[in-house]
């Protein structure tokens, strides 16, 4: 399905409200080039990640919402199979720009990182990257407001996985250059279809994002996370004072976001790490490196880093086929190093990923288990 973007004259398009993001564990007191890569890479997926999805099935999957005359109405979270198959092919989309990441459908619920919903009148928002690891099997981590078989439904399916992945809003970044008038935003936000009060107005339009949670120095007016903003809303750059209407397609340049996380991995797999043999890692920021663990006896084993340096460890069973977590660990913003220890089984295959977030002191990272 390719879309055909946003209309000029839609004035009652629904826009994406993102929820708050977390704070990166071991931020405080870090400054410089060390918190900005904690914030920039703290919400991103190791690389060659499995992302399960599910769609709420039940009768009872819903919320209960109280009406303007008082009385309450229960509104299903539930979409039908059109609704389903959009997402599908939305998420087939963006894994056709060749990154590293995997999506697959699940039934069961406990299984899933991404839990979508089709509440009516809820709008269209989700959880930024792994924020969704912290969220309740029974709830929702995104939801689509509005039907998402439409040109105009698929660029918001296509934005909120783009969220899911870990990308932020377009228009939020701080080499945008966007001047508002911010009275005109908050008056035209509070309106329908988002009726959106002036703190979810400013998180998710007004307030600039810091350099660091944005990829590149440069702004994509194309991009598949930029809003449309109808006449009246930007004062400059002047271009834009008759409105912004991207396209509702992933840009160029959001394919290079997502492939710079989320390079395609090699055919080849992962090499082989071998028992207390120490492997450097020799990366930069925002980097990772995978290793192939194959245990000669069935024991406790220990996979840890070493360095100075801020990294994330993830451990993973390869079963099936598919690398299903095992445990993980992140030292970023404290002085120790990422260690994982797990027991693991005699001639089983487990796959160690590390992302590098920064390197201080002497900069030499290396990775080893024992």
């Amino acid at each position: 399905m390719t879309s055909t973007g946003y209309e000029h004259d839609d004035e009652q398009t629904e826009h994406c409200a993102l929820p708050p993001q977390s704070i990166p564990a071991g931020a405080a007191g870090l400054s410089g080039t060390r918190l900005e890569a904690l914030i920039g890479g703290h919400l991103k997926w190791l690389n060659g990640t499995v992302l399960h999805y599910y769609f709420f099935d039940r009768e009872t999957d819903g919320s209960t919402v109280t009406l303007a005359d008082g009385s309450s109405t229960f509104v299903s979270w539930v979409g039908d199979q059109t609704q389903r198959a959009a997402i599908r092919a939305a998420f087939q989309e963006w894994k056709n720009v060749g990154i590293g990441l995997e999506f697959a459908e699940v039934t069961d619920r406990a299984e899933a990182e991404i839990r979508i919903g089709f509440m009516r009148g809820d709008g269209y928002w989700s959880y930024l990257g792994r924020d969704v690891l912290d969220i309740p099997f029974g709830e929702r981590t995104t939801n689509f407001g509005r039907r998402v078989d439409t040109p105009s439904g698929h660029a918001a399916a296509l934005h909120e996985l783009g969220h899911v992945i870990g990308m932020p809003h377009e228009h939020q970044s701080p080499f945008a250059g966007i001047v508002w008038d911010e009275e005109a935003v908050y008056r035209w936000f509070a309106g329908p279809p988002n009726e959106w009060s002036r703190p979810k107005t400013f998180h998710n339009v007004i307030r600039k994002l810091d350099a660091s949670e944005v990829s590149g120095s440069g702004w994509d007016p194309d991009s598949i996370m930029e809003y449309p903003f109808v006449q009246g809303l930007i004062l400059e750059p002047e271009e834009y004072r008759q409105g912004l209407f991207p396209p509702g397609a992933i840009s160029k340049t959001d394919e290079e976001y997502a492939r710079r996380w989320y390079p395609g991995l090699s055919p080849a797999g992962p090499p082989k790490l071998s028992p207390f043999t120490s492997v450097p890692l020799g990366l930069a920021s925002g980097e990772q490196a995978d290793y192939m663990i194959v245990p000669e006896g069935t024991r406790d084993y220990t996979v840890a880093t070493f360095g100075d340096s801020d990294t994330v460890l993830g451990l993973f069973e390869v079963i099936d086929g598919e690398p299903r977590y095992v445990r993980a660990d992140d030292d970023a913003g404290s002085e120790r190093n990422s260690t994982v220890t797990a027991r693991l089984v005699k001639g089983r295959r487990y796959i160690a990923r590390v992302r590098l977030y920064s390197t201080r002191g002497s900069g030499e990272t290396a990775i080893m288990y024992w």
